[in-house]
């Protein structure tokens, strides 16, 4: 594996998505609709939205709807 993968943390965020987490904290609740709309699975605790705490609602999304972090970004960037 090249140096430059294998100091990666996996963890990190990029500034784009990012950007779109602090979108979409601007309008949640029509978000959070859409959301339910689609995957009819998701509940308002799945959907819960707390200050500092997007990684935490990314992971109960991927573990849900069976998507990895990037899947999850695409589909709430493309509601």
């Amino acid at each position: 594996m090249p140096p430059s993968l294998c100091n990666r943390n996996p963890y990190t965020v990029n500034r784009k998505k990012m950007k779109n987490l602090t979108e979409l904290k601007g309008n949640w609740n029509e978000t959070k609709g859409k959301l339910k709309q689609s995957f009819a699975i998701l509940t308002d605790n799945d959907l819960l939205l707390m200050e500092g705490k997007q990684d935490e609602l990314i992971g109960r999304l991927q573990i849900k709807l069976g998507k990895t972090k990037e899947e999850i970004h695409k589909i709430i960037a493309n509601l």
